[in-house]
């Protein structure tokens, strides 16, 4: 759990849950298991375009992933990284 390349890792993760509303949509979606995108913006205050781009964030690190459901995208946490994050934290 040491060296650079878990740095780096550690680093990216951290940058990611680095805005309060992340950190809010990745409590909520751990609660619920997934989560419809609607369902996130009625539980935090925020703008569907705001909500959206930080969705984009956590799921380019790889924190959630969505899948798409029709018209809609259902996220949810991605298990393995978000373990993965604690590891690396535990490992300071």
């Amino acid at each position: 759990m040491e060296g650079p390349e878990a740095d780096q890792e550690l680093a990216a993760l951290a940058k990611a849950l680095g805005h309060p509303a992340r950190v809010q949509i990745m409590r909520l979606l751990v609660r619920r298991e997934a989560c419809i995108c609607g369902d996130i913006v009625d539980e935090i205050p925020l703008a569907q375009s705001t909500v959206s781009q930080h969705l984009k964030v956590l799921k380019e690190v790889g924190l959630i992933r969505g899948d798409i459901d029709g018209p809609r995208v259902c996220y949810c946490v991605e298990p393995r990284v978000l373990r993965r994050l604690k590891a690396l934290v535990g490992g300071i």
